[in-house]
């Protein structure tokens, strides 16, 4: 049996584009979404696809329009890519800058290219319909250099923060207190809005990281860790709080990588049930509680061990 979370995130270390795919609606508005699984298939003919989710609200839109547009986004685009896959947003054109192409499907400007496609096949595949298009006209647009989404984050984010870490930017304090305001407010979305599902990933999680031998892998490890807070994001329900945990998930991933030295940490084990615990109850301020005390206890650990190393 595969696991969906793993599978996902390693699916993650292959780095993909970005893109927005576009069409009209049976009224004649446009629609979009954001999509990394664009793709070449053909030079002859010109053959291009993308999936899209059964369970998308476009998807029976998608299957009745004649064709669509992919959107190729550049590096300051990154916004776009959100704006295009977010549910909040009502209106995904309100605001963005767009003409009506060749083939009268609507064109993202500032691009770094735009193919305008008829639909040549639509094929079931899992839990995606996948849409193959065949290219009739296409636009080269900006200089720029192209978004990169790799591991749950924009490349260029991702550089940055390697970055910053490495050279110590991070000071422990800033990062301790934005793990408390983050995901102490997740924890206190999750007590509302989490399935029981969503809290037991959370618990399948502190427990994968308390079933690691102490000398297992430095990357078993990381992604033990992450997974716990992902699954954490996942049940706060905020898309815009989630994109914020990525950012923290990807500091996490080089501080132990780059900085911290990684030991396992049985005092951290049941503080980590005890924020399940609290999940379970819809108790917030219980669960909040306990992070802080897990964050409390997990910095006094490591400045005992320098101490020792010292």
């Amino acid at each position: 049996m595969i696991d969906t979370g793993a599978f996902r995130q390693l699916l993650g270390c292959f780095p993909t584009g970005v893109a927005v795919i576009t069409t009209v609606n049976a009224d004649g508005r446009p629609v979009g979404l954001t999509c990394n699984s664009f793709s070449s298939v053909s030079l002859e003919p010109p053959l291009v696809l993308f999936s899209l989710r059964k369970a998308s609200k476009l998807v029976d839109t998608f299957r009745a329009a004649e064709g669509f547009a992919i959107n190729i986004l550049t590096q300051k685009q990154d916004g776009l890519s959100a704006r295009f896959a977010s549910s909040k947003v009502e209106d995904k054109f309100e605001g963005v800058a767009w003409n009506e192409g060749a083939l009268g499907l609507p064109v993202l400007q500032d691009c770094l290219a735009s193919f305008e496609c008829t639909t040549f096949s639509c094929h079931e595949a899992g839990d995606h319909l996948v849409f193959i298009g065949e290219v009739r006209h296409m636009t080269a647009g900006a200089q720029e250099q192209a978004l990169v989404f790799y591991k749950g984050s924009y490349r260029e984010l991702a550089e940055s923060l390697r970055k910053l870490v490495v050279e110590g930017r991070f000071g422990q304090p800033d990062i301790d207190e934005a793990y408390r305001t983050l995901y102490g407010t997740l924890l206190r979305l999750g007590c509302a809005r989490a399935s029981e599902a969503e809290i037991d990933a959370i618990e399948v999680a502190a427990t994968s990281i308390e079933e690691h031998a102490d000398d297992a892998p430095l990357a078993d490890r990381i992604d033990s860790a992450s997974r716990f807070f992902a699954a954490i994001a996942q049940a706060g329900h905020n898309e815009a709080l989630q994109l914020m945990a990525q950012t923290m998930s990807g500091v996490l991933r080089e501080r132990m990588t780059h900085v911290l030295t990684v030991r396992s940490r049985p005092d951290l084990f049941p503080l980590r049930r005890e924020i399940v615990l609290h999940l379970r109850r819809r108790d917030a301020d219980g669960a909040a509680a306990a992070l802080d005390r897990m964050i409390a206890t997990l910095r006094s650990g490591q400045a005992a061990a320098r101490t020792v190393e010292a």
